[in-house]
């Protein structure tokens, strides 16, 4: 099981986060997808080649350019439904 679910804190909303990791995911080639929780963190489930799912986590922790990520939580869980990498509604 390659496939993981990230839980990234600090100032992680509106700083375009999401956005960023559909562009950064898909220059990977993961699939999965990305949401903003009502607590202020942006959750994620990944998946994909095992080097590119951990480059996106390591990338996950500098974030887009206004983004300060104090914390990322990861677990491993089942592969997401359906292919590419999209944003999801708040969650």
């Amino acid at each position: 099981m390659r496939a993981k679910r990230l839980i990234i804190a600090g100032r992680v909303q509106a700083v375009g986060f999401r956005q960023w990791m559909v562009d950064t995911a898909a220059k990977l080639g993961v699939a999965g997808w990305v949401r903003n929780r009502a607590d202020g963190t942006v959750e994620a489930v990944i998946d994909g080649d095992t080097a590119a799912v951990e480059e996106l986590v390591r990338a996950c922790r500098r974030g887009p350019r206004l983004a300060q990520v104090d914390r990322i939580d990861e677990e491993l869980v089942d592969p997401p439904e359906g292919p590419g990498f999209r944003a999801l509604p708040d969650g």
